[in-house]
């Protein structure tokens, strides 16, 4: 059973965040986490929290073990673009775009095999 966490509206750009997004998937969730702990940028921090949110979904809500979560998907989608313009020479305005993201990470249980 595939059990998500959405974070919505993420104040990072998604093509920022989609670097960070693809070190950490098929992973278990406990060594994508210290995977991202050591990785400095703000992008990590909001992905680390999106799965801890779909962990601690998956621990309370359907009784799974922790220890078993593998990260199945995870994606990056653009979120709402703040439109602002900023003043130029001779008169003439830029406009700058402030874009977010919306973070979905899907776990399950990993499946064990006999013999292992």
């Amino acid at each position: 059973m595939k059990v998500n966490s959405v974070a919505k509206n993420i104040g990072i750009p998604s093509r920022k965040v989609k670097l960070i997004v693809d070190m950490v998937r098929g992973k278990k969730v406990d060594r994508a986490l210290d995977i991202l702990k050591f990785v400095p940028t703000p992008a990590a921090k909001a992905v680390s929290k999106v799965i801890k949110s779909a962990a601690a979904n998956a621990e309370n809500n359907f009784e799974m073990t922790p220890a078993d979560l593998v990260i199945t998907d995870i994606f990056a989608n653009e979120g709402q673009t703040i439109k602002r313009f900023r003043p130029q020479s001779r008169g003439r305005i830029s406009p700058m775009l402030r874009r977010s993201t919306h973070i979905t990470v899907f776990v399950s249980e990993e499946e064990h095999t006999r013999g292992s």
